[in-house]
């Protein structure tokens, strides 16, 4: 059983050696290049893009050898083929964007159907950490569909130095086939054998400095393949833990992606947007060579696997579980050492308080700004002001509206360093606040306190008619000193 399909894979190898350089001339003629842009770009010259052809031609020319092996080949050339269109799908996706560069939705949307049309030919997800579905479809296409374009994008982002996608998605192809040997199954290890060796025929063009780009038609079938082989992986486990070892294996993409979102979160940017700080590009300004790196992210992804093959084989829980926090804990201290700055200002704002106080000052904000727009009268508004400013820490306030200036000391500064702001209101009315220079008493929300007093005040002004002409101001009363 073992030698048709070291046959495919070896024939995988042989096709992708062959097929790799002929399409990178051809494409290079066609002028399908990826070109340096001096900033995310690692290259100098233009380098040819769309590897997935090549590999996606080494795979498909491989299985059809099965034809020599009528014992392997019939039990599973149906559910193999059952799963072709939607590897086409993504496959076509990958290429278009390689030449047309798709928006972003487009991009997703083409995966999403790529991912339902696996769901349909049997790649689907029915329990995650021990907890299964039952017979209802709803939570299994959902958990399914994710996972799938989870991985696909996973496998496209961590694709940004030579070799990196094409040899990590090595590392975890190898797991998979080796814990579908020793598991008995045989689908998964004859569909894992020729992406093994069309990726290892690839990488000899692709390993720095790289002759021929994966692109997203490479990056996006690696990373969909993969998710699908993560799936059958799951199907046949053990353990409870069910979905945990496909993760495990496939934890340096699946990291970085959770990196890049968590921090483009923070920073409250698109996760579409471009991003100059993965996992290899923290390296990279580390001082570290393209093929340092792409060693060291080996060795982690090698280290993945390890852990995730001996998940495995543990049949005691408590045991598996120690395995799972081993992962996490050596995850965890690779985090803190790339010292990333957003998730070191989050954990500081924890710690310190700023956060919760953030959170108090938008409730509070959002209580005044009730309170504000309900009021019906100047004298109202003033006492709602004068309130919210003592919680702000403000220790002066002066209004200026309808014919009438109000001005009120909150507390002494002595002598401390203030700051005064004026906000201006229809016609010649104003507010003024003061403010202690150094003050940290919700630092993070005058900002929005301002926009909500200037937003609310201006829009009563114009309501009810609340005007200030110059010569009426001056001889205003003065009330609340």
């Amino acid at each position: 059983m073992l030698y048709p399909i070291f046959l495919i894979g070896l024939c995988a190898f042989l096709f992708s050696i062959v097929l790799t350089p002929a399409c990178r001339d051809l494409f290079r003629r066609l002028g399908i290049v990826d070109r340096p842009d001096q900033t995310r770009k690692l290259h100098i010259a233009p380098v040819p893009l769309m590897g997935g052809v090549p590999i996606a031609l080494a795979y498909v020319a491989s299985w059809s050898l099965l034809a020599l092996f009528p014992s392997v080949a019939s039990p599973h050339l149906a559910r193999v083929l059952r799963a072709l269109p939607a590897c086409l799908v993504i496959l076509a996706v990958g290429i278009l964007d390689d030449i047309l560069h798709l928006k972003p939705w487009q991009k997703l949307f083409g995966q999403t159907v790529g991912a339902l049309l696996a769901y349909w030919a049997g790649i689907q997800v029915w329990s995650v950490a021990g907890y299964s579905f039952g017979w209802s479809h709803v939570p299994s296409v959902l958990v399914t569909v994710v996972w799938l374009i989870g991985c696909t994008n996973a496998f496209n982002l961590i694709d940004g130095m030579d070799g990196l996608a094409a040899g990590v998605g090595l590392f975890a192809t190898t797991t998979i086939l080796i814990s579908a040997l020793s598991s008995h199954n045989i689908i998964l290890a004859t569909v894992t054998a020729p992406l093994i060796g069309a990726l290892l025929g690839f990488l000899r063009y692709n390993f720095s400095p790289a002759s021929i780009f994966l692109g997203d038609s490479g990056s996006c079938i690696i990373g969909f393949l993969l998710g699908c082989f993560g799936v059958l992986w799951s199907q046949k486990a053990a353990t409870i833990l069910g979905m945990t070892a496909p993760l495990m294996a496939l934890g340096i993409p699946i990291l970085d992606t959770c990196l890049s979102i968590g921090r483009q979160f923070l920073r409250n940017r698109s996760i579409f947007g471009a991003d100059h700080d993965h996992i290899h590009h923290r390296l990279l300004n580390r001082g570290f060579t393209q093929r340092h790196v792409a060693m060291l992210l080996y060795g982690a992804a090698g280290l993945g696997a390890a852990l995730s093959l001996l998940l495995q084989k543990i049949p005691n829980n408590r045991l598996a579980g120690a395995i799972v926090l081993l992962f996490c804990a050596v995850a965890w201290l690779g985090i803190q050492h790339l010292d990333y700055t957003e998730f070191r200002t989050a954990r500081r704002m924890l710690l310190s308080g700023t956060f919760q106080q953030a959170v108090d000052a938008q409730m509070r904000l959002g209580s005044f700004e009730q309170e504000l727009s309900a009021a019906k009268s100047i004298e109202g508004c003033w006492e709602i002001i004068l309130d919210a400013s003592r919680i702000f820490d403000f220790v002066e306030v002066r209004l200026s509206v309808a014919n009438t200036v109000f001005q009120k000391r909150l507390r002494e500064t002595n002598g401390d360093l203030c700051w005064c702001l004026r906000v201006p209101l229809p016609g010649n009315g104003y507010i003024n606040f003061t403010r202690p220079h150094e003050s940290l008493v919700f630092s993070m929300g005058v900002a929005p306190f301002i926009d909500v007093v200037r937003k609310i005040m201006s829009a009563k002004c114009q309501e009810f008619g609340w005007d200030t002409p110059p010569e009426i101001m001056a001889a205003g009363a003065r009330l609340g000193g």
